[in-house]
């Protein structure tokens, strides 16, 4: 059994509570820019870090006023923007804990949450989140007291009600809270289940912060920029933006994913992080444009070169003929994806998913190396990264400082240090199973090299096992398939049947400049396109390279492409763009079974 440790170079102090930087960048730099907020008129304006403490302290005597105690949970339902973060120190600075519902969420989904987590007040953004709670029958949430609205200015109305308190009501409740306490409520995304309520403390949150900015120091740092457009209910935006504003990083937000390009163009961003889906996006988009340009054999060629560039850094290094060719490459391709980041784009942070070695490699020699991590709701984000340090693409880098992993004899990765979370809110009994001898029990499998990388192999619920006894982790599979323009999603199927077989959904985005480039009508319908040769021909090319990365026993023989793509709102992906595998395989039964036909 492998065990790898990184020894922590700080300690948490017993009074942590995650509001404290918002009064210290106030006290000793209170010019500071901390936040880029968008206006009405579609600038930004800054807010400084005596602003941003003026606000949080007006709120939390807000939340005083009406009456939050300390550890008295508050709901926020809204998606990215400002106003999340200003609710959540306030929070903090109130003692209270943040329940972090995704704004996506359905009326069932919300109404588990607010009832598991009898939480007291619940702030939605808007009219239509505010729709979706009036579904739920008040009679099931006898704990809430009270549900305010963002876009009816939250935030004005709370300071109208904490205005006739003394700012020193708010740092004497801040006193009573220790590094203990609860800090925040995130529900797992529930793939089967009932989502469990993840409590996470100020002590996690903090320990979180300070290894995230020691491994990441190049890039999170004073005056650097980054746009924020993950959901903040989710741990992974959370935790960096948390980091970022303890490092004094300049934060703007968007929840706007359709037009990513144009919005990295006009704020620059000296660093950015983001799920695999979006590195693949900006990849294809990118590979789409050169083909429809007739500029798709430069692209491929300098595609490779960046990859095989990358490679040999970790070999010894370019030989003179690889440079010159990527040099000229730089001019002709690179330094365009780079503009496409908004040009000053130094580095990227993936996680939430895998991201594949050719990826990583592609993007570190195009001059944007994406640091991979690893983490999960439970290890409050990151607990492995590679860093500009310590990096091997291909691997979820080593543990954070302060944290060991560890691969137990059946070849489940467990976890140990200050992030890892204590409890599932009033679940013992999943507590409990979730730790073995001190160790987190994540369920994934892994492997350790003799450097300490970390290397994602499979979940060990998603096993599938054929008829013919063979064990085959899909992970691999539906990443390498994901990676094709034309592929918007792909699950492998095959548990108890006699070979493995695939569902693949096409991507809508890279559909009109593909029936462009085949001459196809704009309007051709996806029932049609399923049936297209040439397109049927695109994928199974994508299978068979695929299947070059396992065993014969392993390989995809079957596939079946649907004439609908997979989402959140129809129930097949999480809000973090998982797959909901159970979901999927009843809804798509009948597909699944004329695989085998």
């Amino acid at each position: 059994m492998r065990e790898f440790e990184a020894p922590a170079s700080y300690t948490v102090p017993e009074h942590a509570n995650n509001s404290d930087s918002v009064f210290r960048h106030a006290e000793h730099s209170p010019g500071t820019v901390l936040f880029n907020v968008a206006t009405g008129g579609g600038d930004l304006a800054d807010i400084t870090a005596a602003e941003f403490a003026k606000t949080v302290t007006a709120v939390a005597k807000g939340l005083l006023a009406s009456g939050i105690e300390l550890g008295d949970r508050i709901a926020i339902m809204a998606p990215t923007r400002y106003e999340w973060v200003v609710l959540d120190h306030a929070i903090w600075a109130a003692g209270g804990c943040t329940v972090a519902i995704y704004d996506s969420s359905a009326a069932e989904q919300a109404k588990w949450i607010l009832q598991d987590s009898a939480t007291q007040l619940l702030v939605v953004d808007s009219d239509k989140h505010r729709r979706v709670i009036d579904e739920i029958d008040t009679d099931a949430l006898p704990e809430l007291r009270e549900i305010l609205q963002i876009d009816k200015d939250v935030i004005a109305e709370l300071t109208a009600r904490g205005a006739h308190l003394d700012d020193h009501a708010v740092h004497t409740r801040r006193a009573q809270v220790d590094a203990t306490a609860p800090a925040t409520l995130i529900y797992t995304s529930g793939t089967t289940g009932r989502p469990k309520g993840v409590l996470l403390s100020h002590a996690n949150l903090y320990a979180e912060s300070k290894s995230d900015r020691i491994a990441l120091e190049e890039f999170v740092t004073d005056g650097n920029k980054t746009l924020m457009f993950l959901p903040l209910a989710h741990v992974f935006a959370r935790a960096v933006t948390l980091a970022a504003l303890d490092a004094k990083v300049v934060v703007a937000f968007s929840s706007d994913w359709s037009t990513l390009v144009d919005q990295f163009g006009a704020f620059r961003p000296n660093f950015i992080l983001a799920v695999p889906r979006v590195f693949e996006k900006v990849f294809n988009g990118a590979k789409q444009k050169a083909h429809a340009a007739g500029k798709g054999r430069i692209f491929d060629r300098a595609t490779e070169t960046a990859i095989a560039w990358s490679e040999s850094l970790d070999n010894g290094g370019p030989g003179l003929l690889r440079t010159i060719e990527h040099t000229l490459f730089d001019k002709l391709v690179y330094r365009q994806l780079r503009q496409a980041l908004g040009g000053q784009c130094e580095a990227a942070v993936s996680g939430g998913g895998p991201l594949g070695a050719r990826l990583g490699h592609f993007f570190r020699g195009v001059g944007i190396p994406i640091y991979e991590g690893y983490g999960l709701t439970e290890t409050t984000a990151a607990i492995t990264v590679n860093t500009p340090k310590n990096t091997r693409v291909g691997t979820v880098g080593r543990p954070t400082e302060g944290h060991s992993i560890t691969i137990a004899d059946d070849g489940e990765l467990l976890l140990r240090g200050p992030v890892v979370f204590h409890q599932y809110w009033g679940n013992p009994d999943a507590t409990a199973d979730a730790f073995t001898d001190g160790w987190f029990r994540t369920g994934d499998l892994g492997a350790i090299d003799r450097d300490g990388y970390l290397t994602i192999t499979g979940r060990k619920k998603e096993i599938l096992v054929t008829a013919g006894g063979k064990n085959v982790s899909p992970g691999l599979l539906e990443d390498s398939l994901r990676a094709h323009p034309l592929i918007g999603q792909a699950m492998v199927v095959g548990d108890g049947r006699p070979f493995i077989g695939a569902l693949i959904t096409l991507d809508p985005e890279a559909l009109p400049g593909w029936k462009q480039l085949h001459n196809l009508p704009a309007d051709t319908p996806l029932e049609k396109l399923v049936e297209n040769p040439d397109l049927v021909a695109e994928i199974d090319a994508a299978v068979a390279d695929t299947n070059t990365l396992v065993s014969r026993a392993e390989a995809i023989k079957k596939i079946r492409i649907l004439s609908a793509d997979w989402s959140e709102a129809t129930g097949e992906l999480t809000p973090k763009m998982s797959l909901k595998r159970a979901a999927v395989m009843k809804k798509y039964a009948a597909d699944v079974d004329k695989i085998y036909v």
